[in-house]
């Protein structure tokens, strides 16, 4: 597979698109009757649907180690992989005086994710990296993992998860100086099509202070430092 280099200077190889992947919104593609059913009603359905998938595959659904498989997959979709469809799983986030008047950049770095590619439903797994400067208030650490984990726990393309998690922080933060880099493993790249288990993908997303080049280059360089070397 022919590769390129990406221009954020994240020395990540980007797997270049091929012409199944089709971008879509900054919002995730939902249906305005999403959540009139409650979850134990869309495990009940999606169990049943799932174990005619199953079925139709051909797989012995009587042997005891598949029968609970499709109550498994059901429950494993709505409470936990695709938690983040849902707006009443988002995190909630209290923000604090920078009593500290810190002004300098604040980088959350290797952030790991793990999402679903929207096109094949297999992972997309990496690290998330975040920065932001204060406009007078700031974010305990742990809430900036969260909401990269709430956007990423949904089906996803990895352009819309890195600019979803840019806009929430800028949205929380009141700031307009926000960065996401975002370095994943594509499993509908690497366990079928083309089989490839070495490329990565890079995004960004850079507002505000960091559309500035030194200071981006301030970000990138600290991101790909290995903790070892500081």
């Amino acid at each position: 597979m022919k590769q390129k280099e990406t221009s954020l200077n994240t020395r990540v190889e980007v797997d270049e698109f091929g012409d199944d992947h089709v971008g879509s919104s900054y919002e995730t593609p939902l249906r305005p009757d999403a959540f009139e059913q409650d979850d134990e009603l869309k495990i009940e359905l999606i169990s049943k649907h799932f174990r005619e998938i199953m079925q139709i595959l051909g797989l012995d659904l009587e042997d005891d180690s598949l029968a609970g498989t499709p109550k498994r997959v059901a429950k494993m979709f709505v409470k936990e992989v695709f938690s983040g469809l849902n707006p009443a799983n988002k995190p909630k986030i209290r923000l604090f005086d920078n009593k500290y008047n810190y002004n300098q950049m604040l980088v959350e770095k290797d952030i790991t994710f793990y999402s679903h590619c929207e096109h094949h439903f297999v992972p997309i797994y990496g690290k998330a990296h975040v920065a932001y400067f204060s406009s007078g208030k700031v974010i305990g650490l742990s809430k900036i993992n969260r909401i990269v984990q709430y956007f990423a726990k949904r089906p996803q393309v990895q352009e819309r998860l890195t600019v979803q998690i840019g806009q929430e922080l800028k949205s929380i933060l009141k700031t307009e100086d926000v960065a996401v880099v975002m370095d994943a493993s594509h499993m509908c790249v690497s366990s079928r099509g083309v089989n490839d288990t070495n490329s990565r993908t890079g995004t960004a997303y850079f507002d505000g202070k960091f559309k500035d080049q030194n200071i981006k280059n301030e970000f990138l360089n600290y991101i790909n430092t290995d903790s070892s070397d500081l």
